[in-house]
């Protein structure tokens, strides 16, 4: 861990954070969760305290803590752990920045604030240029998801200059459906930048423009499955890569008509991996299992775990 020069490549599974039944942090499921990533899902790299980790709902102590564990937990173990630090404060976004310097995270990534929003590009730039200058030895990504933010700027206008505002700069988490400006994002990225897709449900295109790895929820799950449509794009089968997507389709598909979101996804994880991850906090609610169960029957058969 802790190689700035090390490219982000690959899957990178957003991780759920792990909660006891009454909602408090968990750590004792990060070890366990690790090794069931890498062992079971082929995934490597982790993507920490952010969507799918309720990040917003969590305090600035639990995300250290979280942070902390992962880290521990993931060191010999995975190949990088970037820790999203994005928060509404710019001040709380240092400080949790500044910790994962400390702790030796091996990079941090920011979303846009989406309450007070950046009301220009410019002011985005700025924002993110305050976070990324607390710990400028960290490789710095941008976390663009409009569809939660709604901040809609084109990133691929932001590149132009911006190692000139932020050195540490190193990519993207592009969750977004505008695959023209992700496109233009790769053809604008520099050697040792990581332009990273974030949907998962639309990745196969995004791996024929380029794509240099992918952060996703699913990933989570499965991994082993992605890691196969990548493997079928890199030697030319398009056929095989497809039906793996149109299986992944298939699946979240099934689930969006059941109420998917990041509980139902918590618990489906929880029902396919065994472990004990809890349930989401306020104002997330429980997923029932009847629910999830379904879900993890339509994901048995469309492969056959």
């Amino acid at each position: 861990m802790a190689n700035p020069e090390k490219r982000l490549t690959g899957l990178v599974a957003a991780t759920f954070t792990p909660l006891t039944t009454h909602g408090e942090v968990n750590t004792s499921e990060i070890g366990p969760y690790v090794d069931y990533l890498r062992d079971k899902q082929g995934v490597n790299n982790i993507f920490v305290n952010g969507t799918t980790g309720e990040s917003m709902s969590l305090t600035v102590a639990e995300r250290k803590l979280l942070a902390e564990e992962w880290c521990k937990r993931a060191k010999g173990k995975l190949d990088q752990v970037i820790v999203h630090v994005g928060c509404m404060s710019v001040k709380d976004s240092q400080e949790l920045a500044s910790h994962a310097a400390q702790i030796k995270a091996d990079g941090i990534a920011v979303i846009a604030p989406s309450f007070f929003k950046p009301s220009t590009a410019g002011a985005l730039l700025e924002y993110l240029q305050q976070v990324a200058s607390v710990a400028p030895t960290l490789p710095f990504y941008y976390y663009h998801m409009p569809g939660i933010t709604g901040v809609n700027f084109p990133v691929a206008d932001m590149l132009d200059s911006i190692e000139k505002v932020i050195p540490s700069f190193r990519g993207v988490k592009f969750t977004g459906s505008d695959l023209m400006d992700f496109g233009q994002c790769v053809s604008k990225s520099q050697p040792h930048w990581s332009v990273l897709y974030g949907i998962d449900e639309q990745l196969l295109a995004a791996v024929a423009l380029g794509a240099h790895g992918a952060v996703g929820s699913t990933y989570n799950y499965i991994g082993s499955h992605i890691n196969q449509l990548l493997s079928a794009f890199e030697r030319g089968d398009l056929a095989q890569a497809r039906n793996i997507q149109f299986k992944i389709q298939d699946l979240i598909g099934f689930a969006v008509k059941q109420g998917f979101n990041v509980g139902v996804n918590k618990q489906l994880m929880c029902e396919v991996s065994g472990l004990n991850l809890g349930p989401p906090r306020s104002p997330l609610t429980q997923c029932p299992q009847a629910l999830a169960l379904s879900i993890k029957e339509k994901y048995q058969a469309l492969f056959g775990q």
